[in-house]
């Protein structure tokens, strides 16, 4: 089964350990939540797992090749990433920033294939931004931005595709939109790795659920196996108290540790 892959990965940065001896396999047709603390590594696992940081130990593998083997634009078609802090001030259209994700595959001079205009037109439906496709970006909500960066990186038609926290900025409803289009998206063979803050949602929407604090990998496996009460309780410094939120859907509430 194709798959992308860390093994023993550590990261280091300005002289400072960030990711410690890290192991995971992230399987297509799977979504996969990375979750944790503030600054305990998160970002750095899903930079490390495209390239965009090398590893100081370890490897990353796709498909069983070392990442450091393939060729940069071969790796820009198959692993798309979605940072947290796109920026995206620029008065291009929002067709027109969708568009630059097809760079990868054609080229930046070279002109739109029928496939291209295919994939762009998929990608901003998908991402509900079809009515703004002449819309200036920086004229956009922050939301609307974090949008537009998802579709950018789906229009590349990745076969993994890494979203870093990508509902920070969104509202309720494409909060929900979004988890939806992971699932849509893993259903159609991809493999999809967020990490984000929302334990209930990783909950509802993953296969698979890794924990990580400080740097080092704490838990991973099903979500109902690794997002346990004692798990938050540790890595969190909260509790969780698990209730059932009928339809089968387990949610949890969560209470300070002085009882507040």
């Amino acid at each position: 089964m194709r798959s992308l892959e860390a093994r023993g990965v550590s990261v280091a940065r300005g002289g400072r350990v960030i990711l410690k001896r890290v192991s995971m396999e992230i399987r297509r047709s799977q979504v996969c939540v990375i979750a944790g603390p503030n600054g305990g590594g998160k970002s750095t696992l899903l930079r490390a797992l495209c390239g965009i940081w090398p590893v100081t130990e370890g490897e990353v593998l796709l498909d069983g090749r070392r990442l450091t083997a393939l060729p940069r634009k071969e790796i820009a078609r198959r692993i798309g990433h979605v940072p947290q802090d796109s920026r995206l001030d620029f008065p291009f259209t929002v067709r027109e920033v969708v568009a630059s994700g097809r760079y990868p595959h054609r080229g930046r001079f070279a002109w739109e294939s029928q496939a291209d205009r295919r994939a762009i037109h998929e990608a901003m439906d998908i991402c509900d931004l079809s009515h703004l496709a002449d819309r200036l970006v920086n004229t956009l909500s922050g939301g609307e931005r974090q949008r537009v960066s998802i579709a950018r990186s789906l229009a590349v038609d990745p076969e993994f595709l890494l979203l870093d926290e990508p509902t920070a900025s969104l509202d309720l409803e494409h909060s929900i939109s979004v988890y939806g289009l992971c699932r849509k998206l893993a259903a159609a063979g991809r493999g999809v790795v967020l990490s984000t803050h929302d334990l209930n949602a990783a909950l509802r929407f993953s296969d698979r659920a890794a924990l990580i604090c400080q740097g080092e990998l704490v838990g991973q496996g099903p979500p109902t196996e690794v997002l346990t009460s004692s798990a938050i309780r540790s890595v969190f410094r909260v509790e969780a108290e698990p209730v059932d939120a009928g339809s089968g859907i387990r949610c949890l509430v969560f209470h300070s540790q002085e009882g507040i």
